[in-house]
């Protein structure tokens, strides 16, 4: 499918999602930067698309022939919790729905138990762009206090030597276009990485995506809402270079579909903020009465209030 975009990535580090250990995190289950660089960025091709449930537990089961499990998934996965960033007319929403070939948006993500988080949790502020056809991260972790401090109350906070230039440009673009928290996402991801002729490869299963546009703190103790179906979730491809010929043959044979999902244009448009796209995942079967008893990140019993959490 992407075999012929065969551009070299350029790449800080490696693209794995890895959470710290919890002595680093004070407890807290957050992720470790796989660079020595005080800056992790990284280039690559993303390819999404939306599967019922039911298949993407076979998808699994095909793929881990194949590729290793994410260390950190463990049977239950890990979550991952973002709140975006946007001007008051959603520049960075309509950039996306009109396709740009560059555009680009800015969040505060964590990993792990949203419960737990609190002002010195490490997270991570990350801007994220697309320049055609590759997908570019770039982020820094720090701790909570100091993602706000820099986003919301838009001050330049204490750094590293090679974080300086990233930050100034968050900054930047937070003073200059007017930022402000819009919406956040949340889901449960079950992570494949890729070995030997792979190495690169990252294949990641995205289900239970919710979000809210009111009560933006990470730790809120508030209530979510589903943004896409419950019988649905998001497989994404994720490549350095080129997609090997065993997994485009694989999507072939099951007859996937590549969509154009954004997780945050999803929050925006379930929450009324902007007209649902052509790209709006059907909603008509969200189930917003999930009868779960346990959080699925913590394993403990979920707040009364959160019974969408």
């Amino acid at each position: 499918m992407l075999a012929r975009f065969r551009k070299p990535a350029v790449s800080a580090g490696r693209s794995g999602d890895q959470p710290v250990s919890g002595a680093e995190a004070n407890g807290d289950q957050g992720h470790r930067l796989r660079a020595p660089s005080a800056l992790h960025a990284f280039n690559r091709y993303e390819i999404k698309y939306l599967v019922d449930t039911a298949e993407a537990a076979e998808l699994r089961e095909e793929i881990g022939q194949r590729l290793d499990p994410d260390r950190h998934s463990g049977d239950r996965g890990y979550g991952i919790w973002s709140v975006y960033y946007d001007t008051r007319q959603l520049r960075f929403y309509w950039e996306k729905i009109e396709g740009l070939k560059f555009r680009r948006k800015l969040r505060v993500r964590h990993y792990g138990d949203r419960f737990a988080v609190e002002d010195g949790t490490p997270v991570f502020v990350e801007i994220k762009q697309r320049v055609n056809r590759v997908t570019q991260k770039r982020r820094v972790r720090l701790p909570y206090r100091d993602a706000l401090r820099l986003c919301d109350g838009r001050r330049m906070v204490e750094h590293e030597p090679a974080q300086r230039a990233f930050l100034e440009e968050v900054l930047d673009l937070v003073l200059r276009l007017d930022l402000r928290a819009v919406a956040m996402t949340g889901y449960i991801r079950h992570a494949y990485v890729g070995r030997d002729a792979d190495v690169g490869l990252r294949v990641t299963f995205d289900h239970r995506v919710r979000g809210r546009d009111r009560d933006l703190h990470l730790g809120a103790d508030a209530q979510n809402r589903l943004i896409v179906p419950a019988r649905k979730t998001i497989v994404e491809v994720k490549a350095n270079e080129r997609v090997p010929y065993w997994l485009t043959d694989l999507t072939a044979r099951r007859n996937l579909q590549v969509v154009r999902v954004s997780k945050y244009c999803q929050s925006v448009e379930a929450h009324g903020l902007a007209p649902r796209s052509i790209f709006h995942v059907p909603g008509h079967d969200l189930d917003l009465h999930l009868d779960h008893d346990l959080d699925h990140e913590s394993g403990r019993p979920r707040p009364a209030a959160l019974s969408e959490a």
